[in-house]
């Protein structure tokens, strides 16, 4: 079909662009099902509404900064029957997030706590929540420079602006210095106004440990626990796994 060339013009300038995508096909299937102008024009008009509803999809999950490949259909329930599918699956429901309420995934190194925890972040960004994925090690880092430059209130903005923070990885390394204050700040202002996400390779008794004042230790993590879902999860590593498939297909080192 040759389209008028006066209607590209006007279409992009009503920034409906994306209906050029799809009005070759909707016109062909006007003419074989003898659709009514309206139903001509409904089906149009959902072909640009979901166009648009995916360009937004992808800028939050841009904006996430989480893995596009950690997603609930990619985790393997069946690995660490530890995780309690129904519980993820009620999270995924975004339900905490309407409460801003907190998620505690604890558990060692490799059983898939960052992937469950950016798999709900990506649940988040499907629901249109802004979801921000970082490391607590690189957030605390973050704000620390902003101490030296005069831009801490700004970076706060950051991690206490999302509906969703996701903070991975927290206790693996030290808390830097005034790193203490800096996470009971971001804590303290996403309580009850914004959900957060937490995982550790700490078990939950450890925490208070990590803090250089007992008192922040304990203001922050009353904050936390408070509304919290604590999932905890045991069992072999993801990571094993595949270097020991990787070795059997590879077969005996010689050299073992």
């Amino acid at each position: 079909m040759q389209l008028n060339h006066q209607l590209v013009p006007k279409l992009k300038n009503l920034r409906l662009s994306g209906i050029l995508a799809t009005l070759d096909v909707r016109t062909q299937q006007a003419i074989a099902e003898k659709l009514s102008y309206v139903d001509f024009l409904e089906r149009l008009v959902e072909d640009e509404v979901e166009r648009r509803a995916q360009k937004q999809l992808e800028l939050r999950l841009r904006r996430a900064a989480v893995d596009l490949g950690k997603t609930l259909e990619g985790f393997d329930f069946s690995f660490n029957p530890s995780v309690n599918r129904q519980q993820i699956f009620d999270l995924a429901t975004c339900r905490f997030v309407e409460r801003h309420e907190t998620v505690l995934i604890q558990g060692p190194a490799g059983v898939g706590k960052s992937h469950l925890a950016q798999a709900l972040g990506h649940e988040a960004c499907r629901r249109g929540f802004d979801v921000v994925f970082v490391s607590a090690a690189r957030m605390l880092g973050h704000l620390h420079g902003g101490r030296a430059d005069g831009t801490y209130e700004r970076r706060l903005l950051t991690y206490t602006r999302p509906d969703v923070l996701i903070l991975d990885d927290f206790g693996l390394k030290p808390l830097p210095p005034a790193g203490p204050e800096d996470f009971y700040e971001v804590v303290n202002e996403r309580y009850e106004r914004g959900a957060l996400i937490v995982t550790s390779n700490r078990a939950f008794t450890e925490w208070p440990d990590l803090f250089q004042s007992p008192l922040l230790a304990s203001a922050a993590l009353d904050r936390l626990a408070h509304h919290a879902h604590q999932i905890v999860i045991t069992g072999d590593s993801f990571r094993a796994k595949g270097r020991r498939r990787g070795g059997e297909r590879n077969g005996p080192d010689p050299k073992a």
